[in-house]
């Protein structure tokens, strides 16, 4: 799992994550407080390096967290949203 980019964001971003071997992949996008705000991929990937788009214009400003299962990986990265 990348950074995303660009960070800050406004007001969409690009994910770009790499998957060793095929899998259940789920990448989800959180708030501050622990609440899902969107789920951009749930699905069994193959090998390969993916990228994903959010937009987040109908979210306030603030501090975000993005979350990627694969298998028995798990990485959750931050990311700032600024209006």
């Amino acid at each position: 799992l990348e950074q995303n980019y660009p960070n800050p964001l406004n007001p969409s971003t690009t994910i770009k994550y790499s998957i060793p071997k095929s899998s259940q992949v789920t990448l989800k996008i959180f708030n501050t407080l622990g609440e899902e705000i969107e789920t951009l991929v749930n699905e069994i990937k193959s090998v390969g390096i993916y990228e994903v788009s959010w937009n987040a214009a109908n979210l306030p400003s603030g501090v975000y967290f993005y979350r990627l299962k694969a298998g028995d990986y798990m990485s959750v990265k931050k990311m700032i949203l600024l209006k």
